[in-house]
């Protein structure tokens, strides 16, 4: 049950709240009040018409504030049950030091140009690249996420089945184990030159590449888990008749759920860093292939939005493995509590 209103607890709570978004308020004062010492171009962009028009100043400010009002959203929510609140007052020094530090980013970056350029832009130049290229990077934004979701879901298919094979019947243990050590530690990009000879296009390359570095770690820790499965659960179920099919799906494999959603946790990783990087090595679109023309180009503040776009989408992933996570492993919760 939570506290209730106008309790010390409350007031305490409140506070950290505040404390929570003190940086970022700086940070928008710095970038107002802060002189804009360096001589650099500022642009208005236009949008719909002439009703909306903005700089990369103004802009970066907005995100500022939604970021602000994010944070107070997620601390009115986290003040119903105790244990959100303890999560989220467990944050609160590193938000504020992160509000702290964009401030000082603003002024080495845009107000005072101290950092190189234009290898370390300011913050509010970083939010220009998404005035410029929205539209654009939404469009390699998807091709990423088209192509990560195609080629992890079939590494998680393909590795949990081998997994299963390799853990249950010791004749594809002798001959596929093997197999799976040695080519498990070849990184997956070594395997692009082949890939991309064989594949019919490189969107499929690419996808065989994220299939490859994902079916290692899986396919290991779900052998482990099913390995693992105490052998006198298999010999009770055989006296009650059970099948191979029921010592599959109703022993073996519940028994290596862990194991399985730590082989997928730690895939995810992986095939997100081989995405990467096969989109930078022959791809026609996706995040990495924008990081890679913006290099050309040297518009480092395009590079660190597209690092940002795939900070957000991989923190995505990772809660969204961890809510399925959740759901499927809900027993564990009152095991462990109890």
């Amino acid at each position: 049950m939570s506290a209730k209103p106008n309790t010390p607890g409350n007031r305490k709570f409140l506070l950290l709240s505040i404390i929570s978004v003190i940086g970022f308020i700086a940070a928008i004062f710095v970038n107002v009040l802060f002189p804009q010492l360096a001589d650099i171009k500022i642009i208005p962009y236009t949008f719909f018409g002439e009703k909306l028009t903005l700089d990369m100043n103004e802009t970066y400010r907005y995100v500022l504030i939604g970021i602000i009002l994010m944070y107070l959203g997620i601390a009115a929510f986290s003040a119903t049950t105790p244990e959100r609140r303890r999560k989220f007052q467990n944050r609160v020094a590193f938000r504020f030091a992160i509000g702290l530090v964009v401030a000082l980013w603003d002024i080495l970056g845009t107000k005072l140009l101290y950092l190189q350029q234009p290898f370390f832009p300011g913050p509010a130049k970083i939010v220009e690249a998404f005035l410029m290229e929205t539209p654009y990077i939404i469009t390699n934004t998807l091709y990423s996420l088209r192509l990560f979701t195609f080629g992890f879901l079939a590494g998680i298919l393909f590795g949990i089945g081998t997994g299963i094979l390799i853990g249950l019947f010791p004749k594809i243990y002798y001959w596929v184990f093997p197999v799976l050590k040695i080519t498990g530690v070849i990184p997956a990009v070594a395997w692009m030159p082949f890939a991309l000879t064989l594949s019919p296009t490189p969107f499929i390359a690419a996808v065989f590449l994220v299939v490859i570095c994902a079916w290692f770690p899986i396919a290991f820790q779900t052998a482990q888990g099913i390995a693992s499965t105490p052998k006198i659960h298999f010999e009770v179920a055989r006296t009650l008749g059970a099948k191979t099919s029921f010592l599959m799906f109703r022993v073996a494999i519940p028994h290596a759920l862990p194991n399985i959603f730590t082989g997928i946790s730690m895939a995810n990783g992986y095939a997100f860093t081989t995405l990467v990087m096969s989109e930078m090595m022959g791809q026609p679109g996706g995040l990495g292939y924008y990081i890679n023309a913006s290099r050309v180009w040297s518009a480092y503040y395009k590079v660190f939005a597209a690092i940002i776009v795939m900070a957000i989408m991989f923190s995505l992933i990772m809660r969204l493995i961890a809510f399925i996570q959740g759901k499927v492993l809900r027993w564990q919760k009152g095991l462990l509590n109890g």
